[in-house]
């Protein structure tokens, strides 16, 4: 079997996107406070100032840029972007409900930023990068659109065996014959190496790494499967395909491997590392 070509990839990734963004909306909260640390590193490696023009890339629900929204003010403006049209949708409700007014929505591309050279001061990036068929080429076009001296901050993940709540789901499939994910995964950019040497290559300077240690809490395991049918697209397709016998088999691993991680009222608490960068155009 051929690996899909980078169309296909690319077209499958964005439906698989518009079809998940409702389960973003309504883990909304949860993923708020589990990325929150996160957002804040970001947020202070590009130092928004008043009037500045701030693009977020991948924005999803749009969390990160609207913290830099409030700091752009007055004056400002952030673009908040995202390939899925639902996506975007989502983030413009966050914003209503938020009272954010200074923000346009764009449907951009993470290879090909419909937007001129040198048009913003800083860019954001969380977890978006990770998830582009060539993240040469979305580099450099992040830094096409950012003026000289603009700051770029973005997130990945660490490699899967640092970040269980995924890497379980992954060696649950394996250990029952299902396929595992196939690039471009969350965990392709999982070293800082890998971060500074991607950057360096487009044309970043003054490049900045780090490690952020995050937390996944989930009520039970019936709440963690939810979770993870409802935020992981492979594994979610994979188990919609199973029949029952071979679903309650895989049920049955993934929670015979959470058990260590559960707490005495039956809670389950991962501990993750997000990889963090920053950059200079």
């Amino acid at each position: 079997m051929t690996d899909p070509d980078p169309d296909t990839q690319r077209a499958e990734a964005r439906a698989g996107w518009e079809r998940a963004a409702g389960a973003w909306r309504r883990l909304g909260e949860r993923m708020h406070h589990v990325g929150m640390p996160v957002a804040r590193w970001m947020i202070d490696a590009i130092e928004p100032q008043p009037g500045q023009r701030v693009l977020e890339l991948a924005a999803g629900t749009g969390d990160v840029g609207f913290l830099a929204a409030e700091l752009i003010a007055p004056g400002g403006t952030l673009v908040c972007s995202d390939g899925a049209e639902a996506m975007i949708e989502q983030a413009r409700a966050q914003a209503q409900e938020r009272g954010i007014a200074n923000v346009e929505f764009k449907r951009l591309e993470l290879e090909w930023i419909d937007l001129p050279a040198a048009s913003v001061d800083a860019a954001l990036c969380r977890w978006g990068y990770m998830f582009a068929v060539d993240r040469g080429a979305a580099l450099r076009e992040t830094r096409r659109v950012l003026r000289p001296g603009g700051r770029l901050a973005l997130a990945t993940w660490a490699v899967p065996e640092r970040n269980p709540w995924a890497n379980l789901r992954t060696e649950a499939l394996i250990a029952e014959g299902l396929p595992a994910p196939v690039p471009p995964t969350p965990f392709d950019l999982g070293t800082e190496a890998l971060l500074q040497e991607l950057l360096a290559e487009a044309g970043f300077a003054e490049v900045e790494t780090d490690e952020i240690e995050v937390s996944f809490v989930h009520d039970d395991f019936e709440d963690y499967w939810q979770t993870t049918v409802s935020i992981s697209r492979h594994f979610a397709q994979v188990a919609d395909g199973l029949d029952e016998a071979a679903a309650a088999a895989l049920r049955e691993r993934l929670a015979a491997a959470t058990a260590p991680y559960a707490e005495a009222d039956g809670a389950l608490r991962f501990t993750g590392v997000a990889l963090v960068a920053a950059a200079t155009a």
